[in-house]
């Protein structure tokens, strides 16, 4: 009988329990990845039988894409607003319901309730809201702002896109900013406020720094979210009017499937990919580097 302390009975026991698990992850997932990034060195158009390794033509062709690079930039600042706006109402969302006001578990769950919703389905809700309801408010009431839908409009189209954003995810947000709130020791607190630390102070030098894991992990998250949303652009916006709200992921996915030009759409999802790799990376580093130890 093997050892499990032995490099042999370690492989077993790993087999036996994750075996099953890590074929899965790699077949599903590994080999198509890998798959992919072959094809971007092809000439595959998503359809033919055949194709004929072109080496890196595609991502030359990527570098011409204007289209391309005026979404990845509409992305960028789209990212930015949304991870911050984000991130601020989470947190303050939190901090208020860590502080035992009455009703705060209903309120935890309310505020949660958005993140449950699909995009494709909580677009639609929200065109209707944009496109109806608050044009009807706006002709009601006389207000400028709401008197033409905001979808029909550029940069009003723009911002409806990182209000519905920021209202779906604040929520999940809130709950990990909670989980770190909770796991803060009281006596910390109590020993800034005997200190004499007023509620700034604490929350500047004792909560904020002990947050910051929590607060790598939702900016992660948020970043995650930002550079890959398709769904909520598409039933929103549909990228319009004009383009003007079309997200790269949406310009991928067009590109790739409603253009018949996969091999440059899968060039551009693989350099989309790594930017997101470099992004997600230098943060989680400047994160662990912000931490303090409890």
């Amino acid at each position: 009988m093997v050892s499990e302390k032995t490099p042999f009975g370690k492989v077993g026991t790993y087999l036996l329990f994750a075996g099953p698990t890590t074929f899965a992850f790699f077949t599903v997932v590994i080999l198509p990845f890998l798959f992919g990034v072959y094809l971007t060195l092809t000439n595959w158009n998503g359809l033919s039988a055949t194709y004929v390794f072109v080496g890196l033509k595609n991502y030359r062709m990527v570098f011409e894409d204007r289209a391309f690079w005026t979404s990845f930039g509409l992305t960028l600042r789209y990212v930015a607003y949304t991870v911050v706006l984000t991130n601020v109402i989470a947190f303050t969302l939190a901090y208020l319901l860590t502080s035992g006001i009455r009703g705060q578990n209903f309120l935890r769950a309310g505020f949660f309730v958005p993140n449950l919703i699909g995009g494709i389905v909580l677009g639609l809700i929200w065109r209707f809201v944009f496109s109806n309801v608050l044009v009807y408010v706006g002709k009601r009431f006389g207000w400028e702002l709401f008197l033409r839908s905001w979808l029909a409009h550029p940069d009003k189209a723009f911002w409806a896109l990182v209000i519905v954003s920021v209202w779906q995810s604040s929520g999940y947000m809130m709950v990990i900013y909670i989980a770190g709130l909770m796991g803060i020791p009281k006596d910390l607190i109590e020993a800034a406020t005997i200190e004499g630390a007023t509620g700034l102070q604490r929350l500047r030098y004792v909560i904020l720094p002990l947050l910051t894991p929590f607060t790598t992990v939702c900016i992660f998250l948020s970043l995650q979210r930002g550079f890959i949303v398709y769904d909520l652009n598409k039933a929103l916006t549909e990228g319009g009017p004009y383009k003007s709200t079309e997200l790269v992921a949406m310009h991928v996915y067009e590109k790739a499937f409603l253009a018949q030009q996969y091999e440059i759409g899968q060039s551009e999802a693989f350099f989309l990919f790594a930017m997101i790799v470099g992004v997600t990376l230098a943060q989680v580093y400047l994160g662990k580097r912000l931490e303090v130890e409890q």
